[in-house]
């Protein structure tokens, strides 16, 4: 058996948006994102016993962070939820929302319904920049962890821009 690459595409990301009001959270996939990379910022508890001539790790946390960049683009619920939450400086628990980060290349199909691997979890998200580019109107920022994963599985909408997660037992 041949080894096949993992394109970047193969694992998308969903970004939580509330409805207005509160309430209903819907699942939209991140478009028009330019930068999306996750650093986990591993916790490490180093020591060197006095009997030995080396040091010691061990991972004891993890504080993970997934830095964005977009191209700004209307009627796009992910971007208007990043960039009202950056124009009101919103703080707090208001500025959490969840992502979805499905695995395209670990499905299973159950007769006409295809169910992908996923890992939801919090993120305060953390605006960094806007206006950077000269042809775009552009954010930056960071996304940082705000509570523990949950493993489960999406389905997706015909056009993949919608997922519904459920949670594994």
């Amino acid at each position: 058996m041949s080894e096949v690459l993992v394109k970047r595409s193969d694992k998308l990301a969903f970004y939580g948006v509330p409805a207005a009001g509160g309430g209903t959270i819907t699942y939209h996939r991140m478009r028009g994102f330019t930068e999306s990379s996750t650093s986990k910022n591993a916790k490490e508890y180093n020591r060197q016993y006095v009997d030995e001539d080396s040091e010691r790790s061990d991972v004891i946390a993890f504080s993970p962070a997934m830095s964005y960049g977009f191209d700004q683009y209307l009627e796009n619920p992910v971007h208007d939820d990043i960039v009202a939450l950056t124009d009101s400086e919103t703080l707090g628990t208001a500025a959490i929302r969840s992502i979805i980060i499905v695995d395209l290349t670990d499905s299973t199909t159950t007769g006409e319904v295809t169910t992908y691997a996923a890992r939801k979890r919090d993120f305060a998200v953390i605006p960094d920049s806007e206006g950077d580019s000269t042809d775009a109107y552009t954010y930056s920022g960071n996304l940082k962890a705000n509570g523990p994963i949950t493993k489960g599985t999406v389905t997706l909408d015909a056009e993949k821009k919608i997922a519904t997660f459920t949670a594994a037992v």
